[in-house]
């Protein structure tokens, strides 16, 4: 098969490498807007860090010339059997409304190119209703091509469901879920994944692990944005209970740890902050649809409160944090990830500002020159190594290298309010230590 996927993001290059691992005789061509991702990939490297196993793929595939990238669609798209779109769907801060600006270029491209019997299949998640209210219309239009039959295309959403850093690995965990506008172009789309996708043995699973048929478009498009939203409302009511057991003094550790040490709880951890591209921008694609959603929208908004509320704690134990060095240790969403996307760290600063701090941030994945281009004081240390002195210390993400941080490290440390739980108590003797759900600060 000639298969194109658009986007050589953290989803879409691993992606590609799948398929093009899948069979050599697969011609897979990756297509970018970015010249110098493209570059990269062309040389053989990867250009980002922290994806398992993808430098060694792509020093293996491209040489041998089974994925090349391009920045011309009408190199890729042309004579593809399949064209797969994991283009990034933004959202709006402020109002949470979808941004399609991305995807509409992209959407626009591969329609000029689009040849008769493709199968287009959208990966990245998408508000249900867009596949085909949406994208068919578009492409129809722009085409000339009509959706379905012999001489049009196909179109079909396929939600992706991995993680970054274990994308490969993911692929083979969970069931593909797959839902079209027609029965051919479901059978079809079908016939794609089982064709490049290989799955692991799942005996604790409805059904055999595999390929899974949705029914519509509109049932896998709901299917991601629910198990995402699950996750954003589990940890909402964690948060909730979090900060009602700091106001009487209970370890909320424990007892969750108690609640789930039997089959029908699932309570998830409370924390800082909800980052990254998912957990926190999915709910507002479901809520973008669904008004009534009023559980949604009240854990979304619990959730996005948690780094002022974890500030005003630090605030209440100190009585005012005005004209103090408040450092704060993690810029990524969460740990062992080099990116920023929704993370805590930019509410977290935010609120120390609001009060007069003067704000550093480390990072053990950023350069000090890459944390001064997010307008932020960067902050020297290394373990073993002691840094500047400092009054505060908050751990916004869960980086390993905070799991061996001890007061020695931070000279002139009044209190620590570890957001994540990471760190050891018994390395910060005499400092008081919080935590998100911790009940009374703890000193050692």
């Amino acid at each position: 098969m000639k298969i194109a996927v658009v986007a050589m993001g953290k989803i879409g290059l691993p992606l590609a490498v799948q398929f093009a691992d899948a069979d050599p005789s697969h011609e897979v061509v990756g297509i970018d807007v970015n010249a110098q991702t493209v570059a990269t990939i062309n040389e053989g490297h990867e250009p980002f860090p922290g994806e398992a196993h993808l430098a060694d793929k792509l020093a293996e595939l491209v040489p041998a010339g089974r994925l090349r990238a391009t920045t011309d669609y009408a190199e890729g798209v042309p004579g593809a059997d399949a064209v797969i779109v994991v283009v990034p769907l933004f959202v709006d801060e402020v109002t949470g409304a979808p941004d399609f600006g991305w995807m509409d270029a992209a959407t626009q491209s591969l329609a000029q190119h689009l040849t008769p019997g493709t199968l287009v299949s959208y990966e990245t998640t998408l508000p249900v209703g867009t596949t085909r209210g949406r994208w068919k219309p578009m492409i129809e239009e722009i085409s000339g091509l009509r959706e379905g039959g012999d001489h049009g295309f196909h179109l079909v959403f396929s939600p992706e469901r991995v993680l970054t850093g274990r994308v490969l690995a993911d692929l083979r965990r969970y069931p593909k879920l797959v839902g079209g506008l027609t029965v051919e172009g479901t059978r079809r789309a079908v016939a794609y994944y089982e064709a490049v996708l290989d799955f692991d043995r799942r005996d604790d699973l409805p059904r055999p692990n595999g390929v899974w048929d949705m029914g519509s478009a509109e049932a896998a498009e709901m299917a991601k944005l629910a198990e995402t939203t699950y996750r954003d409302v589990n940890i909402g009511l964690a948060n909730q209970f979090a900060r009602f057991a700091d106001s009487v003094g209970i370890d909320v550790h424990r007892v969750i740890a108690a609640c789930n040490s039997q089959p029908y709880s699932h309570i998830h951890q409370p924390g800082i902050a909800v980052g990254g591209h998912c957990i926190p921008v999915y709910p507002r694609l479901y809520l973008s649809t669904d008004a009534e959603a009023t559980v949604v929208r009240t854990a979304r908004e619990a959730n996005a409160a948690m780094p002022e509320y974890a500030v005003a704690r630090a605030e209440s134990l100190l009585g005012r944090l005005e004209g103090l060095r408040v450092l704060v240790l993690g810029a990524s969403y969460r740990g062992r990830v080099k990116e920023t996307a929704f993370s805590g760290v930019f509410a977290t600063v935010e609120a120390l500002r609001t009060r007069g701090a003067q704000v550093l941030v480390h990072d053990p994945m950023y350069t000090a020159q890459e944390l001064s281009a997010y307008g932020w004081e960067p902050y020297a240390w290394a373990p073993g190594e002691p840094g500047e002195p400092v009054d505060v210390a908050i751990v916004q993400a869960d980086h390993p290298e905070y799991a061996t941080l001890s007061a020695a490290d931070l000279p002139g440390l009044r209190l620590l309010l570890d957001g994540r739980r990471v760190t050891d108590p018994d390395r910060f003797t005499g400092v008081p230590r919080l935590t998100i759900g911790g009940g009374e600060p703890v000193t050692a």
